[in-house]
């Protein structure tokens, strides 16, 4: 019993580690997906009357079950044809173990497709 009492705290911080670090990266799992679809959105969408909004709409409705704010949402492009559009969004993530914050900042993804 008095091992099992020494043991159960480090086991219990180490699972809970495990299960947030797993929702981290399913966080960052889907903002991947979402800066993925917006990018594509921005490929197709040069000759819309404002491709950034319509872009960051794309992202911002393919992010299911986060919330990602357009803020938080760049895009860059020249908008002709054949050259790069870069979608990059950030979201905010913090690693609780038993209430503690052990860490926090912002998860980041970057993708560049060619416009069409």
């Amino acid at each position: 019993m008095v091992e099992f009492a020494l043991v159960l705290p480090i086991l219990a911080v180490l699972l809970f580690g495990i299960i947030q670090f797993g929702i981290v990266f399913n966080n960052y799992i889907t903002l991947t997906d979402a800066v993925r679809a917006g990018a594509r959105k921005a490929t197709v969408s040069r000759q819309a009357g404002d491709p950034v909004g319509a872009t960051k709409t794309a992202v911002t409705d393919s992010g299911a079950g986060i919330t990602i704010d357009p803020n938080q949402i760049s895009v860059t492009s020249d908008w002709q044809p054949g050259d790069s559009v870069t979608v990059q969004a950030s979201y905010p993530y913090s690693i609780n173990v038993l209430g503690f914050v052990v860490k926090s900042g912002f998860i980041t993804s970057k993708t560049t497709e060619r416009v069409e």
